[in-house]
């Protein structure tokens, strides 16, 4: 797999404050570093597993995010939201139902799935874009 298109702190914090519009919820950053690290777990996996498939990188967004809190409110959904960036930026979708995502994100949140895990269910519903 060549260098993936990856997702930056800018484009992603829009991307909340647009779900917090939306949606609601308390508005800010509230841990800086804690995105940062988010942030940076796709670009370490790739650096010391040059074997890692777009779905273990997209894993690490969502895993990073969840479970490290960097934002007052609506980590589960940014984290969600930056897997389908950063396979939208490199060529792939989620093709699944609501409901499932759902339970898959908060299952993550609630520490009864891990990563490889959550790398497995984004395989199963992988599809390149056309």
């Amino acid at each position: 797999m060549k260098d993936p298109h990856w997702v930056d702190a800018r484009g992603l914090i829009l991307l909340h404050a647009e779900s917090l519009a939306e949606h609601g919820g308390l508005w800010g950053l509230r841990d800086e570093a804690a995105l940062e690290s988010s942030l940076a777990r796709a670009r370490h996996l790739r650096n010391y597993r040059k074997d890692a498939d777009i779905a273990a990188l997209a894993a690490a967004y969502g895993w990073g995010l969840i479970r490290n809190h960097p934002f007052n409110d609506g980590n589960k959904r940014v984290g969600f939201l930056a897997i389908g960036l950063f396979l939208s930026l490199n060529g792939f979708r989620l093709e699944v139902d609501q409901i499932e995502s759902v339970q898959i994100i908060r299952r993550l949140a609630e520490n009864q799935i891990g990563e490889k895990a959550l790398a497995e269910w984004i395989r199963r519903h992988l599809v390149r874009e056309k």
